[in-house]
């Protein structure tokens, strides 16, 4: 098959203006008005008969070509149809989507679980204390010491479990990643995720339900730490951001539609239908992962690494350039993949041990896991698990309270698509520290409202109640835009290619670490301390953002390949750091666009 590019000039009359295999020439007639069609197909059969490749075309646009084989020649006159082409970068973004569907699990069951164990037939099928008092509507606030609306020993099993498995979920999916390639780890994770969802949509008895959980929990860990790496690995640089933060997005949507599944099956249903049903649900969208995961392309550089060079050229090609191994900047990339892996196959971090030792990696790792445990304590996870108690404490009962939550969520969503469209023009740096003022921002005013005001009437009970919820719902746009998006983001894109898979494993066995930690002392301490417990993220928040704006340099729109640099050649004090890393794949692609150009004769169109 002939490659080609639309001359710069055109070509004047008289002179060669077109080089030629047969084969090539049957290609471009597919691009090019009809009427031009028969001069090339009068060409080809002069050709043929007389075995020349120069001939020279009479038209209005100058078309050059490189030959590669006369053996491969169509019939003439073939009039195959122009396939259909999907911009690169849209081909790339609809891959992220796709997989996202593993966040859209974890979005699922965090928006499922809280009002599925607070509903009454759950609590009837799963009470483990029959004289256990159930207060649906406390008349105390928040900091006063109150039964729950569900026994807290099984509440934090519920969460804890999930997460708990989430994290050896985690640690697992690493080496699996690297050794099963990025496709055949998300389908794993999701046919575990199916299995779990099974298992607690069915329970007959708590320790049933109890294995699902865990099950679950195993699942996701595999598929929160594989999907957002598989994603960063696909995207095109200028993009890479909105397609990484397809999983907060998505993960948003999952809570959406489980909170509004939940309130709907509280409204309708009064028996085990309340809970069986969200639950089982989840395992539609997991099911579909994991049948239809293995039809779209292999991550090229965990192919490249695998020494798969061939098809890890083809693999870039498609997805940058409709197939087009020849494009320059597919070549440029191409290369300098190739050119990191080998340099780190040679120098750089390989394994878990070398993770700690290695100086960049080790400031990469310090930097994540710090990362994904300042998101746990920013509050989302207290307000996502335990909303329900929190809410009725105020004297908001059980289905307003999933209603007001289901509202929370939307908005979520809506913010987690502003990131999308937004991420890779605003950066990393500025969002995740302003993010975090705003959070603190929040808690204030809540904690303050709530010791300022201990024992109050109905009215202003109310009053106070609406505080929370829209206060809430701020805050929840301000996490969405910035630290729930940015923390899935920035630990795909930092690492190189060789400790990848097992720095995010170590990122994200810390978020659920530090998630199991919160479930399990929540309730608790609610039940306790009441309001002061909220002091714990204000203080948490307020250090947060410090510390990113000493620490944290800006990543939008650099290769992958080129973190080893950044993270080498820039100081750990970033606003100290006068040294600035400039990219060099642009330089690369013009070198291969001004080798293209001198073989072929003209400018060449780029595709990606």
């Amino acid at each position: 098959m002939g490659r080609f590019a639309v001359a710069a000039d055109p070509i004047e009359r008289h002179r060669p203006g077109w080089v030629a295999s047969p084969s090539a020439a049957i290609t471009i007639r597919r691009r090019i008005p009809s009427p031009m069609r028969d001069a090339i197909d009068r060409v080809v059969a002069r050709s043929r008969a007389g075995e020349r490749l120069t001939w020279t075309i009479y038209t209005p646009v100058d078309v050059c070509f490189v030959p590669e084989s006369q053996s491969e020649q169509p019939a003439l006159g073939s009039r195959e149809e122009k396939p259909i082409m999907i911009p690169p970068k849209t081909y790339q973004f609809l891959v992220g989507v796709f997989a996202s569907l593993g966040s859209f699990n974890y979005g699922y069951d965090l928006g499922v679980i809280g009002g599925s164990v607070a509903s009454s037939s759950f609590i009837s099928k799963f009470n483990p204390n029959p004289n256990e008092v159930y207060v649906h509507k406390p008349p105390q606030l928040l900091h006063v010491p109150r039964p729950l609306t569900h026994p807290l020993p099984s509440s934090g099993a519920v969460v804890s479990l999930f997460t708990g498995g989430g994290f050896f979920g985690a640690a697992v999916a690493g080496p699996m990643g690297d050794m099963l390639g990025r496709r055949l780890a998300i389908m794993i994770g999701a046919i575990i995720f199916c299995l779990g969802g099974a298992l607690q949509a069915a329970g007959q008895n708590i320790s049933f339900f109890y294995a699902g959980r865990a099950v679950g929990g195993l699942g996701v860990g595999i598929l929160v730490m594989i999907v957002p790496m598989y994603q960063a690995e696909i995207a095109h640089p200028s993009i890479r951001g909105r397609v990484t933060g397809l999983q907060q997005l998505m993960l948003g949507i999952g809570a959406v539609l489980a909170t509004w599944t939940v309130y709907g099956t509280n409204l309708h249903y009064d028996n085990e239908s309340q809970w069986r049903i969200p639950l089982g649900l989840q395992i539609i969208p997991a099911g579909i992962l994991a049948l239809m995961i293995l039809l779209f392309p292999e991550s090229p550089r965990w192919l490249i690494d695998h020494g798969k060079e061939e098809e890890g050229l083809k693999t870039l090609a498609k997805l940058h350039a409709n197939g087009n191994e020849s494009d320059p900047w597919v070549q440029a990339e191409y290369f300098q993949i190739q050119s990191a892996i080998a340099h780190e196959h040679e120098h750089a971090a390989k394994g878990y041990r070398d993770l700690f030792t290695d100086r960049s990696s080790f400031r990469r790792l310090f930097l994540v896991t710090a990362l994904q445990a300042s998101v746990q304590m920013t509050g989302v996870s207290a307000i996502q698990y335990f909303t329900p108690d929190i809410y009725a404490t105020m004297d908001i009962g059980t289905t307003d309270s999933l209603k007001y939550q289901a509202i929370s969520n939307v908005l979520s969503v809506l913010a987690q698509l502003c990131t999308v469209l937004f991420i890779d023009k605003l950066g990393r740096r500025w969002p995740l520290i302003l993010g975090n003022c705003i959070n603190c921002l929040c808690f204030i005013i809540v904690t303050a409202a709530i010791a300022r005001f201990p024992h109050v009437a109905p009215s202003v009970q109310n009053s106070l109640g609406w505080l929370f919820i829209v206060t809430n719902w701020f805050y929840q746009v301000s996490f969405s835009f910035t630290c729930g998006s940015l923390s899935w983001i920035i630990p795909a894109e930092v690492f190189d290619t060789k400790t990848r898979s097992k720095g995010i494993s170590i990122g994200v066995m810390t978020s659920f670490a530090f998630n199991t930690m919160i479930g399990q002392i929540t309730a608790p301490a609610i039940k306790d301390i009441g309001w002061r417990y909220f002091l714990l993220f204000v203080i948490c928040n307020f250090t947060n953002a410090i510390f990113f704006w000493a620490f944290m340099p800006e990543t939008k729109l650099l290769p992958l390949e080129e973190m080893n640099a950044l993270f080498s050649s820039t100081s750990w004090f970033v606003p100290g750091s006068s040294h600035k890393h400039v990219s060099d794949l642009d330089a690369r692609v013009e070198e291969a666009k001004s080798n293209k150009e001198d073989m072929v004769g003209g400018q060449v169109e780029e595709l990606h």
